[in-house]
């Protein structure tokens, strides 16, 4: 999956996002998505990376639970073909929610 693709997906969602962080002050209101690629897990072949592997990041926020939120970004990731691993925090520092998805495209 390309850049352009992950950004279109991106979009289907239908929620303000960005790519690893908002300029600050430029935040919206939640609920948001931040996405990015924290690592490659490539496999390799005659010392060169021969099939390429970029984990993929969706971070949803919110200020409450919200599941049919969830759910939306679920169905975009499900039509894409996309497997994912779902965990859940609560950042008081930022009185957040962030639902975490974990993909590799």
């Amino acid at each position: 999956m390309s850049h352009e693709d992950v950004l279109e997906m991106m979009e289907e969602m239908g929620l303000p996002f960005a790519y690893d962080h908002f300029v600050e002050g430029e935040a919206p209101m939640p609920p948001f998505l931040v996405f990015l690629y924290p690592k490659a897990v490539n496999f390799a072949a005659d010392g060169i990376a021969y099939f390429k592997v970029n984990q993929l990041d969706i971070e949803l926020y919110t200020d409450l639970k919200q599941p049919e939120v969830e759910e939306r970004i679920e169905a975009v990731l499900l039509k894409h073909g996309i497997f994912y691993g779902k965990r859940e925090v609560w950042i008081e520092s930022e009185r957040l929610y962030e639902v975490l998805y974990e993909m590799e495209v």
